[in-house]
């Protein structure tokens, strides 16, 4: 068991996979970035299973904290980039944790034939407590389009949204985070394995083969200067 804190270890995977990259990136939000988190990247079944570990990790942190039940039913993965989180979250929770849990993601159109319905995998019911994950939060919109489309299906609580980064930017037309906003317009608490800050220092410290540190000095300036336009 290593002593190295989950930000590090998730930090160091997130390079190995080259899903962490630096550059000149425009965003959805129009934003210029200096990096980029491609959730593309985890492309393999090593990878994925590797990703819902540290899903579960934190999941089972948060739950030890009492940020979040431990009556988890279902893990909740907008299609399509939250369908293999869903799954590889409950598989990890189920296989690392002792949690009996279920995963169900959404078509996007309804299925009119066979199961038919809106969800894939454990069906939602009332009472129900779901727990969404997604991987980058920059304005909160998936959250937005999903959380009707639960409660259309049935009267379930959801309990927290766990993201893979919390880019820590504020939204366009307020100064709170889209994490932050987020809880304040749903009510349940949004928490990410890792946010930008404690990925950059991380990285600082995580070598590269030739000895050289990932995120350089100049990778750094660049950051706390996005981060000094639009963090929140």
């Amino acid at each position: 068991m290593t002593d190295e804190s989950l930000d590090l270890r998730f930090t160091r995977f997130l390079l190995e996979s080259q899903a962490l990259k630096f550059g000149d990136f425009t965003l959805k939000s129009g934003r210029k970035s200096p990096y980029f988190i491609n959730a593309g990247a985890f492309n393999d079944g090593g990878k994925i299973a590797r990703l819902g570990e540290f899903y579960a990790e934190k999941i089972a942190a948060e739950i030890a904290a009492g940020s979040l039940p431990g009556d988890i039913d279902t893990v909740f993965g907008p299609a399509y980039k939250g369908i293999p989180l869903a799954v590889s979250t409950a598989i990890a929770l189920t296989g690392e944790h002792g949690m009996t849990v279920g995963y169900t993601f959404d078509r996007k159109e309804k299925k009119d034939h066979g199961d038919g319905g809106m969800m894939v995998g454990t069906q939602l019911a009332d009472g129900m407590k779901v727990l969404l994950v997604d991987d980058v939060m920059t304005a909160g919109t998936a959250v937005r389009e999903v959380v009707p489309k639960l409660k259309a299906e049935a009267d379930v609580e959801i309990v927290g949204l766990v993201l893979s980064v919390d880019r820590m930017e504020k939204t366009k037309d307020s100064d709170l985070s889209a994490v932050k906003a987020v809880e304040a317009e749903f009510g349940f608490p949004v928490m990410a394995i890792a946010n930008v800050r404690e990925i950059f220092e991380a990285g600082q410290s995580i070598m590269t083969a030739d000895g050289t540190p990932y995120v350089t000095d100049e990778i750094a300036a660049a950051a706390d200067a996005y981060l000094a336009q639009y963090g929140a």
